[in-house]
């Protein structure tokens, strides 16, 4: 073969392996997935009814778009918030003030109205 007759599976002014600009495009090639670039895994996470907690539980959305070098510190924010929150729920509502001496039921009048002795 000459120099001026292209060979087979090439085409006039390209080199061996190179494509033509006029070459019928195919379908874009899938991009190249990538191990260690972050993803979304997905997980639906359903309300609680707790805003505390949700907000925590929302907050594992973050880690969606780190790599896994960003994970621990998410995950230990939000562990740390949901501890809390469970902390406050075994402590319970705050204890009523306590009665003073003059709310003592000892103090106040009574109602002699069964008393049957006139």
């Amino acid at each position: 073969m000459s120099d001026s007759t292209p060979g087979p599976g090439t085409a006039a002014g390209t080199a061996p392996g190179e494509i033509p600009q006029d070459a019928p495009q195919g379908p874009p090639r899938a991009a190249v997935l990538d191990p260690a670039a972050p993803a979304p895994l997905g997980v639906v996470r359903a309300p609680t009814g707790n805003a505390g907690v949700d907000a925590r539980l929302e907050r594992l959305a973050d880690a969606d778009r780190l790599p896994a070098s960003g994970h621990t510190e998410v995950y230990e924010d939000v562990h740390r918030g949901l501890r809390d929150a469970l902390t406050a729920l075994d402590a319970g509502p705050a204890p009523a003030p306590a009665a003073s001496a003059h709310d003592n039921a000892y103090n106040k009048p009574h109602d002699n109205s069964y008393d049957n002795r006139s």
